[in-house]
């Protein structure tokens, strides 16, 4: 005998997308023209609308800020049917063939779920957020070197951070700009003889930490170190991340050990049903890159429920 189709709950709907960055709004839209139910919740955190200006993605002259990217995107996807919800999901669990998505007042039944989260940004130690979101806003405070590298060519760069993850981003500055200058966060720097030998070739200012003490004066951001005060025309932050995978570990979705959802080519997570897309996949943190794998994860889900339940209009 054949095995018998898997049965939803009448009142599932055919994806929740949990994220609303370029990741789940881009997935929103493909889902959206694929005739599809879907809903989206964005916990307001998007890590793109942080964004300036983005020089770095195609069809914008002159550049796009952030804000007003996912404006554009959150309009287009409307324009198909698509809501978002603005609400914090707070578990995702399996039920039977379908998943139930729990939010702080409201449970929903999805017959897929889409995991667009992200990451977020560690932050320097001490820095107020007055002072950060000003400095984010007029460049001297930066946090993606393959985004906006090429703004700061030729000016001089700090980078917050040590071991070989600084030294990385140091030297992919370096490729920018002659006045790089690596600074330790707390006390000194954690270096070995292979990564001071990279440094020095390249020509990397190395200072010990601790460093604070933050302060915008002119065009310049200013940080306290053990050599004392240095200012900057941008300063990087090289602190790691915080991959916002936790839903889907705890719903049994395998992870790297750094918390990065493990995926195959059609961004399906070890979870049947269960797909993810964007930062939170590990993979190049670049908006392209994950309007990309949202598309992919999309059209995947699609087929996927048409083949549990063939779709027809």
């Amino acid at each position: 005998m054949p095995t018998p189709s898997p049965v939803s709950r009448p009142d599932a709907i055919d994806c929740a997308i949990i994220g609303a960055g370029p990741a789940g709004l881009t997935a929103a839209i493909y889902l959206a023209r694929f005739h599809l139910s879907i809903r989206m919740f964005d916990c307001g955190s998007s890590r793109a609308a942080m964004i300036p200006r983005t020089h770095n993605h195609a069809g914008y002259p002159g550049g796009i800020a952030g804000t007003d990217l996912l404006a554009r995107m959150h309009e287009q996807a409307r324009d198909f049917g698509a809501t978002c919800e603005a609400a914090t999901v707070t578990a995702i669990e399996r039920a039977g063939d379908d998943f139930v998505v729990r939010t702080d007042g409201a449970t929903l039944a999805a017959r897929t779920v889409l995991l667009a989260t992200g990451v977020v940004n560690h932050r320097p130690r001490g820095l107020d957020d007055a002072t950060h979101d000003a400095a984010l806003a007029r460049g001297l405070l930066r946090y993606c070197p393959i985004c906006d590298g090429y703004e700061v060519t030729d000016r001089r760069v700090g980078v917050i951070g040590t071991s070989r993850h600084g030294m990385r981003e140091a030297l992919f500055l370096r490729g920018y700009t002659a006045d790089v200058t690596l600074i330790a966060p707390d006390s000194d720097h954690d270096l070995d003889d292979s990564c001071l030998d990279a440094l020095d070739r390249a020509g990397v200012q190395r200072v010990d930490g601790p460093c604070g003490d933050y302060r915008i004066a002119g065009d310049r951001f200013v940080i306290r170190t053990a050599a004392g005060e240095m200012a900057f025309d941008s300063v990087y932050p090289a602190l790691g991340s915080r991959i916002r995978s936790e839903l889907a570990v705890a719903a049994g979705a395998r992870a790297s050990e750094d918390g990065c959802l493990e995926v195959d080519d059609h961004q399906r997570t070890s979870v049947p049903g269960l797909f993810a897309a964007g930062d939170v996949v590990k993979g190049l943190d670049q908006i392209s890159h994950a309007m990309g794998e949202a598309g992919v994860a999309a059209t995947t889900i699609r087929n996927l429920l048409d083949e549990r339940r063939p779709i027809r209009r």
